[in-house]
């Protein structure tokens, strides 16, 4: 047991001796949480540009006009009366749309010969331009109702009735889980789980390799030949700090005033298989791969594009079902989709129970690939060691 302390406080000397992982696993997950919390922290998009030409300057096009003005979405950056070149416009004003209104727009309406608007749309910011045309027909929407009930009110109909005879029926939208559809709700926790999955694959796919490079791991074989002990050494250390990351970063919830339940027994059982799933990987590639240069990279391939492969953002429904299955064995992707039936849906433990099963299949799968290749690779180290002294020289 004195032998195993002593060589935990080497474990720890040698991590605190790396500069570069020290600011990748205590600093990435603040800098980077802080970051995107910022980022986020509008929590909705507004004040998205358009351009409106006005070709008819009548009372109810400047109605229309005074109706983007206050919609908190939409910001009328110009208002102009002849069109220009707008395609070579919008990209150096960075116009979300375009609106035009005809000439003889208003005359028209009287005259029920139904004038069209155009909405010219910038989809090269596909976010932005469905926000901006989903707001442009809100207003479109409300300003048209309004004309023809005041037609038909008018033609002597009471209003009640102008009403009733437009809206045949009415339509209510109850928004549940995030009900003020909040960017930072959504976007910060994934994100941060995401970072924290990426720190821990590079973190521990250092702690094999390094050894193999620089001779230390023949030090730690003459310590122990079981594999079983030198994953147990190696982990330790980390099995003590990763909790306090975890603990750093999910302050950052409250912090930006995110109203989701996180401190709760399903989401620590759910984050625990995170963390032991991602260092049983990391350390997997770093026994398989010898360098830590090319482990490290290995592992970012499959970091990297994890967070888009989990379904967080696309629906897995249109992911190609190859991907989708391969994205399974990635420990992020259990994570996020139990995160969010615990997070956002309130479940307990009974309704992950699909992604621990899953992520419980990866620690176990991993954990016995390592004991096997690590000790294959202690067997072949000491029958060398046993060579090499057995050719010397006496």
């Amino acid at each position: 047991m004195k032998d195993f302390i002593r060589l935990i406080r080497i474990e720890f000397q040698r991590i605190f001796s790396n500069n570069v992982l020290l600011a990748i696993f205590f600093g990435a997950p603040i800098l980077y949480g802080v970051l995107f919390g910022y980022v986020y922290g509008q929590a909705k998009v507004i004040d998205l540009p358009i351009l409106i030409i006005d070709q008819d300057h009548s009372p109810t096009t400047d109605k229309i006009i005074d109706a983007f003005n206050d919609n908190e979405t939409l910001l009328v950056k110009d208002l102009r009366f002849t069109p220009g070149n707008i395609m070579a416009e919008m990209p150096e004003e960075q116009y979300a749309a375009v609106v035009t209104f005809p000439a003889n727009f208003e005359a028209a309406i009287l005259q029920k010969r139904h004038p069209e608007v155009r909405v010219d749309l910038n989809m090269a910011n596909i976010l932005n331009a469905n926000t901006t045309s989903k707001n442009i027909q809100s207003v479109l929407m409300t300003i048209n109702a309004g004309i023809e009930i005041e037609g038909l009110k008018k033609q002597g109909m009471h209003p009640n009735e102008a009403m009733n005879a437009y809206e045949s029926f009415k339509i209510n939208f109850n928004k549940l889980y995030n009900s003020s559809g909040n960017y930072l709700y959504f976007m910060l926790p994934g994100l941060i789980a995401a970072i924290m999955q990426q720190i821990i694959f590079l973190a521990m796919a250092l702690v094999f390799a390094r050894d193999f490079e620089d001779g230390y791991f023949g030090k730690l074989v003459k310590e122990s030949k079981w594999s079983l002990y030198h994953i147990t050494l190696k982990s330790t250390p980390f099995l003590l700090m990763i909790p306090l990351m975890w603990i750093i970063v999910s302050l950052l919830i409250p912090f930006f005033n995110i109203e989701i339940s996180i401190f709760t027994l399903p989401m620590l059982v759910l984050a625990s298989l995170l963390t032991l799933a991602s260092m049983n990987i990391g350390m997997l590639f770093s026994i398989a791969i010898p360098s830590q240069l090319k482990a490290t990279e290995l592992l970012m391939v499959i970091s990297t594009p994890a967070f888009v492969l989990s379904g967080f953002t696309w629906p897995t429904l249109a992911i190609p079902t190859a991907i989708t299955n391969v994205a399974q064995f990635i420990p992020l992707t259990q994570f996020l989709s139990g995160f969010r039936k615990i997070a956002f849906y309130e479940g307990g433990l009974t309704s992950i129970h699909s992604e621990i099963t899953m992520l419980l299949i990866i620690i176990v799968v991993t954990f016995f690939a390592m004991l096997i290749l690590l000790q294959f690779k202690i067997s072949s180290y000491l029958k060398k060691d046993k060579q090499t002294i057995s050719q010397s020289p006496e």
